[in-house]
């Protein structure tokens, strides 16, 4: 018996704890699911409808209406951005130069001149600007005894064909699976 194995031991003989003998996980009791209004902006609204839609898609619990009848309830918040990246960028390179030189003189009409110029040059300039799409949400999900038995934030600049609210949407009922399903091996 390892030391972990006496401890538990200990304090269950102690009777200081009330050890549940493998407990399902919480998240496997879950049935029936009501999924709050989400806080944030009108996107919150929409982003909970997709969870709605995903959650119903994926079979993994009854999503009810009624929040008396849930067995747990989503809650949480989301947002969703239109955005706009600018990037500039300057380059240059300049070069001049110039010499000159005269003399002069009078009676006899005496003269020298001499003059010399160079110049080079080169400037290169870029600006791009991005339009961006990108959605958040942190959402969990509470027992009727107001517990947190599970918990994700996730967040998309968008799929490459859906948008980042659906794809936030999909990410959480994916995480969610996942979850179970880890949940389910370790039972």
């Amino acid at each position: 018996m390892n030391t972990a194995q006496s401890l538990v031991a200990l304090v269950t003989a102690v009777g200081c704890f009330a050890v549940e003998p493998a407990a399902a996980p919480p998240l496997l009791k879950v049935k029936r699911v009501y999924i709050d209004k989400l806080s944030g902006d009108e996107a919150a609204t929409r982003i909970r409808d997709m969870i709605i839609n995903a959650l119903q898609a994926a079979n993994l619990f009854v999503v009810t209406e009624n929040a008396e009848r849930a067995d747990a309830m989503l809650k949480g918040s989301a947002e969703d951005q239109v955005f706009v990246d600018t990037f500039q960028t300057s380059e240059g390179v300049d070069a001049r130069a110039s010499l000159g030189t005269g003399t002069g003189a009078s009676s006899s009409s005496r003269s020298s001149r001499a003059a010399a110029s160079l110049g080079v040059g080169l400037n290169e300039s870029q600006r791009t600007a991005e339009r961006k799409h990108e959605a958040m949400a942190a959402v969990r999900l509470v027992s009727v005894d107001g517990d947190v038995i599970w918990s994700t934030t996730q967040e998309s600049l968008g799929a490459k064909f859906k948008g980042a609210s659906a794809d936030v949407a999909d990410k959480i009922v994916k995480q969610l699976i996942a979850d179970i399903e880890k949940s389910r091996r370790l039972k």
